[in-house]
């Protein structure tokens, strides 16, 4: 499923229009976006909890060339799915 797909799944299931849906759907991933952008959790009971966590610089080797190298830090996102989407998922295999 793509974005497209789930603005036709969200337009169907609220009558709406897919521009109505669309608009909706890019609110909430903003939403997320700004509030992991702070370091605060989201968290959709039933469904699961965004999160960030940060990986220090550190120091590698190019594969190609054996170079030592030195990797920045950065920020990563998580997702931890919530028991009922993990249930729900299971249910269907």
């Amino acid at each position: 499923m793509n974005k497209g797909d789930l603005v036709k799944v969200i337009a169907e299931a609220a009558g709406v229009t897919n521009a109505r849906a669309t608009d909706t759907l890019n609110a909430i991933l903003d939403g997320i976006r700004k509030t992991l952008k702070k370091g605060d959790k989201v968290t959709l009971i039933g469904f699961g909890t965004y999160s960030t966590s940060k990986r220090a610089r550190r120091s590698g080797r190019n594969p190609a060339t054996g170079a030592k190298i030195t990797i920045p830090a950065k920020t990563l996102v998580k997702f931890k799915a919530g028991k009922e989407l993990t249930d729900a998922v299971n249910k269907s295999r």
